[in-house]
């Protein structure tokens, strides 16, 4: 809320917590999704048709308002949902907002399986460059993807994929260097296996405004 407004905005909640649905999605649960899709998309619909830009915290969430909304949900108001969704860089880099100073930041950055697919990472990479930060965005999956990584029989794989990107990055990293993860399944897996905490962008922007 604190970096919107610095841009200029004037953000609000929905007036009841709404959710994207991939949890059902996921699991194969599609009727179930589709219902909470449906009441979501008719939450933000309203704001969408006016222009207004609606904008997500977790990379998965706005995959599927994205992408998944118009599968599943479809017609006009999903489509227009689907239109106005945006990720906090993309909203910030579409108006140009000059960022807080990164200047001497380093910056592992462990993007989103969601967000590297379905959006694009190009906008938090010029973002974060334009604010001065020494960027290092890793490839791969954190290993975690969503439920998988706590299945039985999934917690080696997990690991292991794991251990080609993030892991090593990580453990090898000054310790003053910022671990930006914007997943909440990649932030869980950096909890879980390693001693270092990952923040997401909006958190990392928000402790450099003035």
């Amino acid at each position: 809320m604190r970096v919107l407004q610095a841009a200029g905005y004037r953000p609000t909640l929905t007036a009841k917590q709404q959710c994207c649905g991939l949890t059902w999605i996921s699991t194969g649960q599609l009727d179930a999704a589709r219902r909470i899709l449906t009441r979501t998309v008719d939450a933000l619909s309203t704001g969408a048709e006016r222009g207004v830009p609606i904008v997500g915290m977790e990379p998965s969430c706005i995959a599927v308002l994205r992408s998944d909304a118009a599968e599943l949900v479809g017609g006009v108001d999903a489509g227009s949902v689907a239109e106005r969704t945006r990720t906090l860089a993309e909203l910030l880099t579409e108006r140009d907002w000059q960022p807080p100073s990164l200047a001497g930041e380093q910056v592992i950055a462990q993007p989103h399986c969601h967000h590297h697919a379905v959006m694009g990472w190009g906008p938090d990479a010029q973002l974060l460059k334009a604010a001065g930060a020494e960027l290092s965005p890793l490839s791969g999956c954190c290993g975690l993807a969503g439920n998988f990584g706590v299945e039985k029989g999934h917690y080696e794989v997990s690991v292991a994929v794991a251990e080609q990107q993030l892991l090593p990055a990580v453990r090898h990293a000054d310790p003053t260097t910022t671990i930006l993860a914007d997943g909440y399944s990649c932030r869980t897996q950096l909890d879980d296996l390693s001693d270092r905490r990952g923040i997401h962008l909006a958190q990392l922007l928000a402790d450099h405004l003035p």
